[in-house]
């Protein structure tokens, strides 16, 4: 079992930074491969990104490529989400997820966090 608390989402302008923390449970937080998804209102859940579990691999979204990066600190139990140069349309609840391997689809992460809201204003 693994417990997923995300934080660091809040208000920001349009060309701001964000740095998002996901905050996991458990001794085994190494073996799992760790995305960041989001959700903005009457949308599907999206991919932004994922990481292996020693932090070797990473995977992208094309709309978040150059601007965004993940990584992930096993030491602290903890994934991290560095968005820079952020626009209006990054508006999201974002989630981080934990699942075997570096995937997209969203089905495929079996722990998920309760989100934090991103706000971009224009």
């Amino acid at each position: 079992q693994v417990q997923l608390v995300e934080s660091g989402g809040r208000l920001v302008q349009a060309g701001g930074s964000l740095k998002l923390s996901c905050a996991a449970s458990g001794r085994t937080f190494s073996t799992y491969a760790m995305g960041w998804f989001r959700q903005a209102p009457g949308k599907e859940r999206e991919f932004v990104a994922a990481i292996s579990g020693s932090g070797g691999s990473t995977y992208y979204a094309d709309s978040v490529k150059g601007r965004f990066t993940i990584a992930r600190d096993n030491a602290k139990n903890t994934v991290y989400l560095q968005m820079n140069t952020l626009k209006p349309e990054d508006t999201a609840v974002y989630y981080c997820a934990a699942g075997g391997f570096v995937v997209v689809r969203p089905t495929m992460y079996t722990y998920w966090g309760q989100g934090t809201q991103v706000t971009v204003s224009s």
